[in-house]
């Protein structure tokens, strides 16, 4: 039986509404795409100066003092690992990126995350929005981003920064929605204003819960470097793209697991961060 109902235009509605997006708007993103990349380059660049020996001696200094000896001792030998197979420049290209797209995220999701907390009905409005950027592929945020800030890390980055954000919002809502209203309704007893009750009482509370969200978007955003090799992105990203398409086995196996090592480092950090962060007296 042949289906006789015309079909729903999304794909020209979608390319239409992206070309007048792009018409209208590529002036203001190309200029932000020119200078995101300057810092993008700039801060690489300043990296990869710093004698290998150093960052590393900092970085295992900032863990260890971060999350104990284990973790400084993770970061010591990881670190020196993917040094020692030639992979420290793509590593620092990889970090910048994460960390630049992480900071963004987190500066988008934690406030719009209180706003969800808040305000009841934002919540309903725009869950349904979160559930979407969650469950699609994320192949599919590249597509905006390419007619937008043209190939580069810009476009991974902003990619990135889209598809790493849910996390965040989600869970900063979570937590400060879960403070124990008894709480809430002592500071409202006591003259606390709004500002006051949100800043001393609900967010202090709700802290571990929001770094458990800033640990999974720093996953999130650590999961898109190879994505995001397939529009210019540098890095281990790129070491694994690169190697695929040369069918080299032994340098896609050699650049993921330095991506790996990245991962277990920087999710070490951000869950002792997030116990630190646990009020005592609590699992």
């Amino acid at each position: 039986m042949d289906w006789n109902v015309p079909k729903f235009p999304l794909d020209t509605l979608s390319d239409q509404g992206l070309d007048w997006l792009t018409d209208h708007g590529s002036w203001l993103t190309r200029a932000v795409s020119r200078h995101v990349s300057d810092w993008i380059d700039t801060l690489t660049t300043a990296l990869v100066a710093v004698p290998p020996w150093a960052a590393i001696a900092v970085a295992s200094l900032i863990t260890y003092r971060i999350g104990g000896r284990k973790v400084g001792l993770l970061t010591l030998a990881g670190l020196l690992f993917l040094w020692n197979l030639r992979l420290w420049q793509a590593t620092v290209e990889t970090l910048v990126l994460v960390i630049l797209a992480t900071l963004v995220a987190l500066m988008i999701g934690i406030p719009v995350g209180i706003w969800f907390a808040l305000n009841r009905r934002a919540w309903r409005t725009f869950s349904p929005v979160l559930d979407m950027m969650q469950t699609l592929p994320s192949f599919v945020y590249l597509i905006p981003a390419l007619p937008f800030f043209g190939l580069g890390a810009v476009s991974a980055c902003f990619a990135t920064i889209v598809f790493s954000v849910p996390p965040v919002i989600r869970l900063t809502a979570l937590g400060i929605r879960n403070v124990p209203s008894e709480l809430v309704e002592a500071s409202d007893a006591f003259g606390g204003s709004a500002t006051q009750k949100l800043f001393k009482v609900q967010l202090p509370l709700a802290l571990p819960t929001i770094m458990a969200g800033v640990n999974q978007t720093m996953m999130l955003a650590l999961s898109m470097v190879v994505i995001a090799a397939m529009i210019g992105a540098g890095g281990l990203g790129r070491a694994v793209w690169q190697s695929i398409q040369r069918l080299e086995a032994g340098a896609g196996f050699e650049a993921g697991l330095g991506i790996v090592i990245l991962a277990v480092i920087l999710d070490r950090s951000t869950q002792a961060l997030a116990a630190r962060a646990r009020p005592h007296g609590t699992a």
